[in-house]
C-alpha cells in the first residue's frame, strides 16, 4: 500500500550575512540537542511560518509587496530571527521606505526580553511592532532558494530561503531554548568544519552554504543572487552509478552538485 506524503508546512530560514576580513560570515545557530528536527545540527535561523505571519494587518507594518506566500514566508524569516538571535529586521516607520536605515542596537536591545514570549505566542509580534511603530524591512531580504522535504518523510516543510545583509551594530545572540550557540562563520569555514566531523550540517543547509560561498562580500552577494532565478527543489530519493542511495536535486537549481549519498544527508 502507497502511503500518500504529508503536506508540507510552510516554513522560511535567513541567511544574515556580513562582511568578514576575507570573505562574507553568516549567522549561524546551534539547534538545541532535545529539539524535534535538526538536533544539534548548524543551521541559519529559521522555522514554521505561523498563522498571525499571514495576518493581513501586516500590511501596514511591512515594506514590500510580494504577494500572500511570499510575504507571509519573509515575516516567517524575520521574527524568527528575531526569536532565535535578536536580530531584528526592521525600520522605524517614520523611517520606511525600500533601502531605509535598519533600526539599532537600542531597539534591538530593548525588545530583546519579548523574543521568548513571541516565540512561546504568548506575545503578537505584530502587536509588538505596532506598539514600537516600527516596520518590518521585508524588501531587505533576497530570495535565495525553496526547498521542500522528499515525500517519504514523515514531517515535511516547504521551506524559503532568504539572504540579509545583517542590521549594522546589532548583536546576535541564541535563544537558550531553541539554540545553544550562535556564531559567524565564512561559508567555506563551515563547511570544513562539517567535512572534519566538527559539526553537524543537513543537506539543504549544506549546499546553501555552497551557493554562498561564491560570494565575496555582502555587495557581491546581493548582486549576484539577487539577479538569479530561484529553481525549487524537491530531492527524490535513488541510486547513484555504483548502486548507493542517494538523494537528487535539479541540476538547474545551480547548486553545482546534483546528487546526495543518504549516508550524508544528517536529517
Amino acid at each position: 500500500m502507497t502511503k500518500t506524503p504529508s503536506d508540507p508546512r510552510l516554513s522560511a530560514t535567513v541567511l544574515i550575512i556580513r562582511d568578514g576580513e576575507k570573505m562574507p560570515e553568516v549567522l549561524m545557530v546551534k539547534r538545541h540537542y532535545e529539539i524535534d528536527f535538526a538536533a544539534g545540527a548548524l543551521v541559519f535561523p529559521g522555522g514554521k511560518a505561523n498563522d498571525e505571519d499571514s495576518d493581513a494587518a501586516w500590511d501596514a507594518f511591512t515594506d514590500g509587496d510580494f504577494g500572500p506566500v511570499q510575504q507571509d514566508a519573509r515575516i516567517a524569516a524575520v521574527r524568527e530571527a528575531f526569536e532565535e538571535s535578536g536580530l531584528l529586521l526592521a525600520r522605524h516607520a517614520n523611517r520606511r521606505g525600500p533601502g531605509g536605515p535598519l533600526v539599532g542596537p537600542d531597539i534591538s536591545e530593548m525588545l530583546a526580553p519579548h523574543r521568548g514570549p513571541v516565540d512561546r505566542r504568548e506575545e503578537s509580534f505584530l502587536g509588538l511592532m505596532r506598539q514600537h511603530d516600527l516596520v518590518l524591512a521585508l524588501d531587505s531580504l533576497i530570495h535565495f532558494g525553496h526547498w521542500i522535504t522528499p515525500e517519504m518523510m514523515p514531517k515535511r516543510f516547504d521551506t524559503h530561503f532568504y539572504l540579509a545583509p545583517a542590521p549594522k551594530d546589532q548583536i546576535a545572540a541564541h535563544d537558550g531554548r531553541e539554540t545553544t550557540d550562535a556564531v559567524w562563520l565564512g561559508a567555506q569555514e563551515a563547511l570544513n568544519m562539517e567535512l572534519a566531523g566538527e559539526a553537524t550540517i543537513i543537506f539543504p543547509t549544506r549546499m546553501n552554504l555552497v551557493k554562498l560561498a561564491r560570494a565575496i562580500s555582502v555587495a557581491d552577494a546581493a548582486e549576484r543572487f539577487g539577479a538569479e532565478d530561484v529553481v525549487k527543489v524537491l530531492p527524490y530519493a535513488g541510486k547513484d552509478e555504483s548502486g548507493q542511495p542517494c538523494l537528487f536535486i535539479p541540476e538547474e537549481a545551480g547548486y553545482g552538485q546534483t546528487a546526495e549519498l543518504l549516508s550524508r544527508v544528517n536529517v
